[in-house]
């Protein structure tokens, strides 16, 4: 009797164990034959007073093998080896900052639109002599990028700043947000981002070196050391999203309200509906500080300062639109939308300058935004000739 139960048992494990295998040899197959990019670890190390960046001078193991190689620059962003400062200040520069639509893993160097514009320029507009250089981290907001202007911009003169701006950067601008997205504690950051002292008035804090995971995150890594599989990646990554949740209760009360008033898995979307929860709402004073502080820096170094709307900006909706346009009118930033610039070349903006399955931008995503920017520097011609402070 007992031995036929356990043959039973057996027989029962036995059968689940392999229809859990079947379950995940289905899914890496459909994954792998659907998917346009995948991700392994990123060679990433800590630069002080920048916080996480590319390592220089490596390949970033992101596309498929069948596709071309992504090598980072001596200062570790995916651009060509940085232009020489007396050249740049001789030029009118332009500098691209940005997220992961700036380091652009998914074209090869020569297709990326910082490229793409002074190739352009120096077709149409060869008597403003424009130069670029592009400095993009994915996961990074306004504030994250800050040093990139302090450590590697300033010094080249630029004459114009571009912040290419994603519907994400308003969570990354947050440093409540970007916890619960990276599974950190809020004193132990990788990134400089902007805290309230005691007055309630913002200011920046340095990234640290060590971050400081909540518990069950590292756990949860071991999938990091998996990027092999497509299936496990999935899974990984759903189960991550999963584990803010466990911020409620090992994480800082100041994550409670957020949990309390809004979802968690679609927090992305939060920025997009008319009307935010009181504590969403405050989230909001973080972006507007981040552009304060690359005014500040434009200004007093004699550069012009404008905004690069991605498409995606506007194809799930104007609100998150609405509230950067309002922000950016406040301080006198112009913006450039990309969004507008497809539709009046008759194209489809939710399709079209994308992946198929990745909404970063593919190669023609690259040349719109190339194009949407020299039709503003032909318009404001003033750009290149502004001279800058000493």
């Amino acid at each position: 009797m007992v031995i036929k139960v356990l043959r039973v048992v057996a027989y029962n494990v036995l059968f689940t164990f392999a229809g859990l295998i079947l379950i995940a040899l289905v899914g890496e197959g459909y994954l792998r034959l659907t998917t346009t990019f995948y991700v392994q670890p990123r060679p990433l190390h800590f630069v002080q007073g920048v916080g996480l960046l590319l390592k220089p001078n490596v390949e970033v193991p992101h596309l498929k093998v069948d596709q071309f190689p992504s090598h980072t620059n001596s200062l570790g962003f995916l651009d060509r080896e940085p232009i020489n400062p007396q050249r740049a200040a001789e030029s009118c520069h332009i500098a691209m900052i940005g997220d992961s639509f700036v380091e652009a893993k998914h074209v090869p160097i020569a297709d990326k639109f910082h490229v793409r514009l002074e190739e352009l320029a120096a077709r149409h507009l060869p008597h403003l002599d424009i130069t670029t250089s592009a400095y993009g981290q994915a996961g990074t907001g306004q504030i994250n990028q800050l040093p990139y202007y302090d450590e590697f911009v300033r010094h080249l003169s630029p004459k114009l700043v571009v912040l290419v701006f994603v519907p994400n950067d308003f969570e990354n601008n947050s440093p409540v947000l970007s916890a619960l997205r990276w599974r950190t504690h809020l004193d132990r950051q990788p990134f400089v981002t902007a805290i309230r002292d005691e007055k309630g008035a913002l200011k920046l804090r340095p990234p640290h070196r060590k971050r400081r995971l909540l518990p069950l995150s590292d756990a949860v890594r071991i999938g990091e050391h998996l990027r092999w599989s497509y299936f496990i990646q999935k899974l990984y990554n759903h189960i991550s999203l999963l584990i803010s949740w466990h911020h409620r209760l090992s994480g800082p009360p100041a994550y409670e309200s957020l949990l309390d008033e809004g979802q968690v898995m679609i927090r992305r979307i939060w920025f997009n509906k008319k009307t935010l929860p009181p504590s969403q709402e405050k989230e909001l004073a973080f972006t507007a500080f981040g552009l304060d502080q690359f005014v500040e820096r434009t200004e007093r170094d004699g550069a012009s300062l404008v905004i690069l709307t991605i498409h995606d900006m506007r194809t799930r909706g104007y609100p998150a639109f609405d509230r950067l346009n309002a922000m950016a009118e406040a301080r006198g930033i112009p913006i450039i939308n990309q969004y507008d610039y497809i539709r009046h070349q008759g194209a489809d903006p939710e399709t079209d300058p994308r992946w198929t399955r990745d909404f970063h931008w593919n190669e023609q995503g690259h040349q719109w935004a190339a194009e949407a920017l020299l039709k503003y520097i032909k318009e404001n011609p003033e750009v290149c000739t502004r001279p800058a402070v000493k």
